[in-house]
């Protein structure tokens, strides 16, 4: 079924604005603002429905607001920081006339503090995120540079066992370190695998349900 003249005339409009070269700066920052709020809800959705079932309590209606939130936060801190950084770096280089390897550490020191500076369990999540995959990056730009010499055995074991090893130590010693989604995992894996009363709890259920 054709769709009415109308709605073919817009949609043609529509396409010819977004073809056009002078336009494309402002038409990346609105898409980027798009695939920030749809990655966010890629990303976060599945992670809360799994960790909100898994190690929350409460009611279906509770856990459900508790999964939307969280969705609905990192989906629009991701949409405002990437529509913050790729304004910022427009803007820097039609300023200045080129683009400068500076530009991206600018725009995104600044969305960074601005949109992701607020200290809580979203935030902080996605920052040890990065900041794990930053270190592993400049690590390697370091080897490549000539600024760490290149090994001749793999490192990648000895540093698995220094990190598990110091989690561990944390999470026995110093457990109110550990940020929190992490404390949930661990005390699951390591402090409720010592503590059971029959095969229901020990085999079938993590924890013995309370009677009725």
């Amino acid at each position: 079924m054709a769709a009415p003249p109308q709605l073919q005339a817009l949609l043609l409009a529509v396409n010819t604005l977004l073809r056009k070269r002078r336009y494309h700066a402002a038409l990346a920052v609105l898409k980027g603002f798009r695939n920030g709020a749809v990655y966010g809800v890629k990303i976060r959705a599945p992670h809360a429905l799994v960790m909100t079932f898994l190690f929350r309590s409460g009611s279906l209606r509770e856990k459900l607001r508790t999964i939307l939130q969280a969705t609905y936060t990192h989906s629009r801190n991701l949409a405002y920081f990437v529509f913050a950084y790729k304004a910022l770096c427009s803007l820097q280089s039609h300023v200045q006339g080129k683009t400068h390897q500076l530009h991206p550490f600018l725009a995104a020191f600044i969305g960074g503090f601005l949109i992701f500076g607020e200290n809580n369990n979203i935030n902080s999540q996605i920052n040890m995120y990065l900041t794990s995959r930053a270190l592993f990056a400049l690590c390697r730009l370091g080897v490549e540079k000539g600024y760490i010499p290149q090994l001749k055995w793999d490192p990648f074991p000895l540093h698995t066992a220094v990190i598990w090893g110091l989690v561990l130590w944390l999470f026995e010693y110093h457990r109110s370190t550990l940020q929190p989604s992490l404390q949930s995992s661990m005390t699951y894996l390591y402090d409720d695998s010592n503590v059971w009363h029959d095969i229901s709890d020990f085999l079938i259920f993590n924890k013995r349900r309370p009677s009725k």
